[in-house]
């Protein structure tokens, strides 16, 4: 169980993915700082003597609008987060609805390590995508949600229920609410997120992600959301979540306990 399993059951309890809130984030940051206390022993004995501590959505220097998703610190006097003190800085992202939004999650990415890295050069900095490997979702946010926007109790009572239940007549109702991906969608969006700069565990100068994490999920909110453990993009999630842990513990003990 990864905290990505975590998240798409969250989704499936919430009935369908809302690409607007992006609510899988919390979820996913809580989840690896849980399973970092039992991997990690100096984060964890940090953690526990409050050298540092942990918050979400930290605003990111020089733009107010812009957030971290996880930020984990050590402290003001007064207990604040401060980005010059950040240790470990964690982006969570999605692209689930229109590959065609790619881009605009790519450079997201690349903002929040700029902000990042000109505070703190060795703060380590990690990014997670949400893949979305379905070649149509049917748009919630956008478009469903929307049209009943006046009959509120109505989407709750004859639509909500049935989302994300494997009731398939859904697709022919709201056949006007389709968003569609092309079957190489996955691949490309793929092959974009592995394009952003990384770095070496001791390579502090270099301005990159010290891990990129892209997760393969079936999300299109007529069926059961899944992670997709097997998938055609070569990504073993439970290997390379493994693979996160380690670089982030070996990372954070090079940079604070050597």
């Amino acid at each position: 169980m990864t905290p990505f399993d975590a998240a798409i059951a969250s989704i499936g309890n919430a009935r369908y993915h809302n690409h607007r809130l992006e609510g899988h984030s919390d979820t996913v940051s809580d989840g690896i700082v849980d399973d970092l206390k039992d991997f990690c022993a100096p984060f964890n004995r940090d953690l526990e003597s409050r050298v540092i501590r942990v918050w979400n959505n930290v605003s990111a220097p020089g733009d107010r609008l812009r957030k971290v998703d996880l930020f984990v610190g050590e402290p003001t006097a007064d207990g604040q987060p401060d980005i010059h003190r950040v240790r470990l800085a964690i982006e969570n992202k999605s692209v689930i609805t229109a590959h065609r939004n790619r881009t605009n999650r790519f450079d997201d990415l690349r903002k929040v390590l700029s902000a990042v890295h000109g505070a703190r050069p060795e703060a380590i900095v990690v990014a997670t995508v949400l893949i979305g490997v379905s070649q149509r979702v049917l748009n919630i946010p956008d478009q469903v949600h929307k049209f009943f926007r006046d009959r509120e109790d109505e989407f709750n009572e004859n639509v909500l229920p049935r989302l994300s239940s494997g009731d398939a007549s859904l697709w022919e109702e709201f056949n006007w609410a389709i968003s569609s991906n092309s079957v190489s969608d996955a691949r490309k969006t793929v092959e974009m997120f592995r394009t952003l700069p990384t770095r070496g565990s001791g390579h502090t100068h270099v301005q990159g992600y010290d891990f990129v994490l892209l997760v393969p999920v079936k999300i299109d909110n007529v069926s059961p959301p899944s992670v997709n453990r097997d998938n055609t993009l070569g990504i073993d999630v439970d290997a390379e979540y493994k693979h996160l842990l380690e670089r982030i513990c070996s990372a954070y003990t090079a940079r604070w306990h050597m």
